[in-house]
């Protein structure tokens, strides 16, 4: 299909120093093959009106756990480990595929409703969540969740390394599989080595939780003399295909290993802040030249999946936290959430920013509401005032999912309407009721 988008502001996020222009964008085949001039000789199929809109690149969520969302407000107000051993492992204990594949089709539902296009998942049932992905046509990047203390014959391990024949570059390259160890304090030293040469076997990406709490720095130190950060570089399982989510709590010297290896910081300010984690060193962190992404964690921690809450908080809280209200400026904030995560999901050779011979992944962001106008500088407007429900399109890939605000891709209502159903049988399991 032929697409062209009509004199929109275009954020192409390829220059700082001129960050919007007014251009058409044209598509063709899922890719952008102008931007600008647009030569008479292409026809579209279909013409969309950008006038008074932004089109950008979609945003990328790095670090989620989509169905989750079945668990949303279900338990809030309570430390990390709490919250997780006494609250939310014992349900996810009664999870089944059903359950996982209508949680991650509501998560996609508000992942494209606030300007999404690519994600980063890390649960359980992957397979289901490979079928969503599939049926609606977002982009991701999928890792089976693998927690090595309840796995001691490893077939986590080869349930990835099968998921990854099965799924990794399908749907026309739109869906990869990555190794998803979940954490140093849930993986043994053999384990994580273990979950690393795989990921380096498939020549594949490895997304980790790091250094998310203070009690697990602590227990780090009393167990292995050393923090989280320096103890995966002592068992040699950090590169640039790394991914760590968090990284919290890190001093100046773990900084400098993630930056000699290349590792990448997936930020989650609203679930770090919601579990009383505190804040990540982001304006050291970008300071110092590591790769930073921005996530918005699942929605049992945070309890949503809208970016642009996560970018606000980005821009806010590195100014607050660190004095200076040049933290952190606008333009640097949706770096993390456009090429920065492309970068750290190893896809910027396919996304992150709006240029010819890139897919067409990208959104509209509507100017014609009150705390949109004026229009002094777009690109603080799309951090500082710009909410979900201004996102207007979403297109992925070259095929549009969402067109002035209905969805093409999934019936909205029928998603909830099963969410709800499932999530209902699945307290009921774990409550040892009937279905």
């Amino acid at each position: 299909m032929k697409l062209l988008i009509k004199d929109a502001f275009v954020i192409t996020m390829t220059s700082k120093d001129s960050p919007v222009v007014c251009r058409d964008i044209a598509i063709e085949e899922g890719m952008i093959s102008h931007i600008g001039e647009v030569p008479s000789a292409f026809i579209p199929d279909k013409i969309i009106d950008g006038t008074g809109h932004i089109a950008m690149p979609g945003l990328i969520n790095a670090h989620t756990h989509m169905a989750m969302s079945l668990l949303r407000n279900y338990a809030d107000d309570l430390p990390l480990m709490e919250w997780l051993s006494e609250k939310i492992w014992p349900v996810e204990g009664h999870l089944n595929g059903e359950a996982v594949y209508a949680g991650t089709l509501l998560s996609l539902v508000e992942l494209i409703r606030s300007g999404v296009t690519t994600y980063r998942d890390m649960y359980f049932y992957m397979e289901d969540v490979a079928r969503a992905t599939e049926a609606v046509g977002l982009r991701a990047v999928l890792g089976l969740g693998m927690v090595g203390v309840t796995d001691p014959e490893q077939k986590l391990l080869s349930q990835t390394k099968a998921f990854f024949h099965h799924w990794h570059l399908s749907c026309d390259g739109r869906i990869r599989v990555e190794v998803a160890p979940h954490a140093p304090y849930t993986c043994s030293d053999d384990y994580l080595k273990a979950a690393f040469e795989l990921s380096q076997s498939l020549e594949t990406t490895m997304h980790i939780h790091l250094s998310e709490s203070l009690s697990e720095v602590k227990a780090s130190y009393d167990t292995h003399g050393v923090s989280p950060v320096k103890h995966l570089e002592d068992l040699g399982v950090l590169n640039k295909h790394v991914s760590a989510a968090h990284c919290v709590h890190i001093d100046q010297k773990d900084i400098e290993i993630l930056k000699q290896h290349g590792v990448s910081v997936l930020y989650n300010p609203s679930s770090n802040l919601k579990l009383g984690n505190g804040f990540a060193p982001i304006a050291q962190l970008m300071e110092a030249g590591v790769n930073v992404a921005i996530g918005t964690d699942g929605s049992a921690s945070n309890n949503n999946l809208n970016l642009f809450e996560e970018l606000h908080l980005a821009a806010l809280v590195n100014k607050g936290v660190t004095g200076d209200p040049t933290a952190l400026p606008a333009y640097k904030v949706l770096e993390i959430a456009t090429i920065n995560g492309a970068k750290a999901l190893g896809i910027d050779h396919l996304v992150g920013t709006l240029e010819v011979g890139k897919r067409a992944d990208l959104i509209l962001i509507d100017l014609e509401k009150p705390h949109l106008v004026p229009h002094h500088d777009l690109v603080s407007a799309v951090v500082y005032s710009a909410a979900a429900t201004d996102v207007s399109h979403v297109i992925c890939d070259g095929v549009v999912l969402m067109e002035d605000y209905e969805f093409t891709c999934l019936d909205e209502k029928n998603v909830m309407t099963q969410a709800k159903l499932e999530a209902s049988k699945l307290i009921k399991r774990h409550k040892g009721g009937v279905e």
